[in-house]
């Protein structure tokens, strides 16, 4: 199986000389094609860190890290964009535009992409936003969402332009159970059908079923339990 992303003796530090503190030490870890992977562990022990690197939003330290075959180390600021444009991000943090709509805000992730024209930017923004629930939401703006719902529209954005990586910082935190689960499923088919490979980082244990492995981080290292794959 082809290796979305591939990790060896990953470290990160914060702060520098006396007030450095280790926040990754010796991380390795390999992503395949069509792996949804949860990555759990107590807050502080380097979770975000280690998500954030793997989009290319933080500068590789010391290791090796290679997402869809590209060394992110020393990688220029080109290759670093063009490698944030096939990843689908979801962070707690909805990071919803408040001058933007639903659809509009969706859309802001296909502008990173030559491969849709505009003319089909509101018909895929409003396809994503009904599977997720909210195809009665298409022209409302951030303010007027709830919480969930605000959760749901930026799941939508980052489903919107079938990435095949997801990147995702408790994605169902703000949402009822019934709405999780439907989510979830999508998500599940995504990287069953379309080969998406996903990496979850998670406190929500309704969710640990969907995982084909979960990860536990404390302290900055990596610990694998494997689990038995799904069909």
């Amino acid at each position: 199986m082809s290796s979305v992303v591939s990790i060896r003796n990953l470290s990160h530090n914060f702060g520098k000389d006396s007030l450095s503190k280790t926040v990754l030490d010796q991380v390795n870890f390999t992503l395949v094609a069509g792996e949804i992977v949860i990555l759990e562990g107590p807050s502080g022990s380097g979770k975000t860190t280690l998500l954030t690197l793997m989009g290319a939003l933080r500068t590789v330290q010391v290791g090796s890290l290679k997402v869809f075959g590209q060394e992110l180390s020393g990688a220029r600021k080109n290759e670093l964009m063009k490698i944030r444009s096939q990843i689908g991000f979801i962070f707690q943090a909805h990071n919803l535009l408040p001058c933007l709509t639903a659809w509009e805000n969706v859309c802001t992730s296909l502008r990173l992409h030559g491969k849709f024209s505009r003319k089909e930017y509101r018909a895929l923004a409003v396809n994503s936003l009904t599977a997720v629930g909210l195809e009665n939401k298409v022209d409302a703006y951030p303010d007027d969402l709830s919480g969930g719902q605000q959760q749901r529209v930026a799941i939508a954005r980052a489903l919107v332009s079938h990435p095949k990586l997801i990147l995702a910082d408790e994605p169902t935190s703000a949402l009822e159970s019934k709405k999780n689960r439907n989510l979830l499923e999508i998500m599940k088919r995504l990287a069953r059908e379309e080969r998406c490979a996903m990496l979850l980082v998670t406190h929500d244990n309704r969710i640990l079923d969907i995982a084909d492995r979960i990860l536990h981080m404390e302290d900055g290292r990596l610990h694998e339990n494997h689990m038995d794959k799904k069909d």
